[in-house]
């Protein structure tokens, strides 16, 4: 059995699936409601995984999409505010509408409402991997999505195809399907003559040349090049994904030769690692000097304040930054411990200096590393 059957068949056993359905997947064609018979189908082939014993988390947009309507719009809102409005009124009617196509395989959802700010802070992120272990043990299906009536564009995961692989490995699943409307992954654009299907995609050299496009719908947020960056993201975590359209979703849970399958690093990074790679946007840079670049690459340490000379942007305790050598490359990114008020007057001095001038609480690193991972 070749490469690509046994990523197949390994999908096809999973028994804790995380499945992501974009919002083109379930609207109509004008996007201002959900399709009812789309979701209903969607469903019947989730319940079949319950049925065989496996797990299933689900990952849905559409939230926005299905608000548009009611608010008398006829395509995404491209001003924060009013995506948010729209979230907040299609959001109720989205997880009202699984819910009752689930109770139909007497199984009941679960709604959970992320933010990156929720799952890259220590505790928040402990707290979501928390309940959705609950939920599964209890039987419940979690129906997850991005919290859009309350998310900035500083604490935005930017589309749910990210969200779904954080989930994945915040979950520890087995296998990762992304449902779109698109059949598979095409080495040039589906609607040109000559374009073929690329059904496996097992190493980073499989998409030398592939023109991956962007979003082709109205009310979607993601593109193919989101989608292939999850499968990036999933596989960081040894998770296999599948990339097929909604019409296809059975065959794909079932790990039949339909849309593109994706393989895992043979290595992983550790959870929080992941998260505050990819879930998090930068609110500020640290400049540091050529000994803590070595220091952080070679010998994975903390960041000190003595290798920091220059600090940009505005950014409190607990939000990421991106850690840059002195010709501005990023080399790492962290939650920092300090303000950008207080950094300044700590450049360049060691923790015991600064715990003698100013206490003991000042004897820390700016960022430990356990909450700093290379990039």
């Amino acid at each position: 059995m070749g490469t690509e059957a046994v990523l197949r068949a390994a999908i096809g056993n999973a028994h804790r699936v995380v499945v992501k359905v974009g919002s083109s997947s379930l609207t109509g064609p004008g996007g201002g409601a959900i399709d009812e018979a789309r979701l209903v189908a969607l469903v019947g082939h989730l319940a079949a995984v319950r049925e065989r014993g496996g797990e299933v988390v689900l990952v849905s947009s559409g939230a926005i999409a299905a608000g548009l309507g009611p608010l008398g719009l006829t395509a995404r809102p491209r001003d924060l505010a009013t995506q948010q409005a729209a979230a907040s009124v299609g959001q109720g009617a989205l997880v009202a509408a699984y819910a009752r196509a689930f109770a139909q395989h007497h199984l009941t959802v679960g709604q959970v409402l992320l933010t990156a700010d929720d799952v890259t802070r220590r505790t928040h992120y402990t707290n979501a991997r928390r309940t959705l272990t609950r939920l599964l043990s209890l039987g419940i299906v979690p129906v997850v999505n991005e919290n859009d009536t309350v998310a900035t564009h500083e604490i935005r995961f930017g589309d749910n195809d990210r969200l779904a692989a954080l989930v994945s490995h915040l979950v520890g699943a087995d296998a990762l399907v992304l449902l779109t409307d698109v059949d598979a992954l095409y080495d040039g654009p589906p609607s040109r003559a000559g374009s073929q299907r690329i059904s496996a995609v097992l190493s980073g050299e499989d998409l030398a040349g592939v023109e991956i496009g962007g979003t082709g719908s109205s009310v979607g947020s993601g593109g193919m090049a989101t989608k292939v960056e999850s499968a990036g993201i999933a596989g960081a975590a040894g998770i296999p994904t599948i990339l097929s359209r909604l019409a296809d979703a059975g065959h794909a849970l079932a790990g039949d030769d339909v849309g593109t399958v994706f393989a895992p690093q043979a290595r992983s990074r550790a959870s929080r690692q992941l998260w505050i790679a990819h879930a998090t946007t930068p609110r500020g840079r640290l400049i540091v000097d050529e000994g803590a670049v070595t220091a952080l690459t070679k010998r994975r340490t903390s960041l000190l304040p003595a290798g920091i000379v220059e600090v940009q942007g505005t950014f409190t305790g607990g939000d990421p930054v991106d850690v840059c050598a002195p010709d501005g490359r990023a080399i790492a990114r962290g939650l920092v411990n300090y303000s950008s008020g207080e950094l300044p007057n700590m450049l360049g001095r060691s923790t015991h200096d600064l715990a003698r001038d100013l206490g003991a609480a000042y004897e820390r690193e700016v960022i430990h590393r356990d909450d700093l991972v290379m990039l």
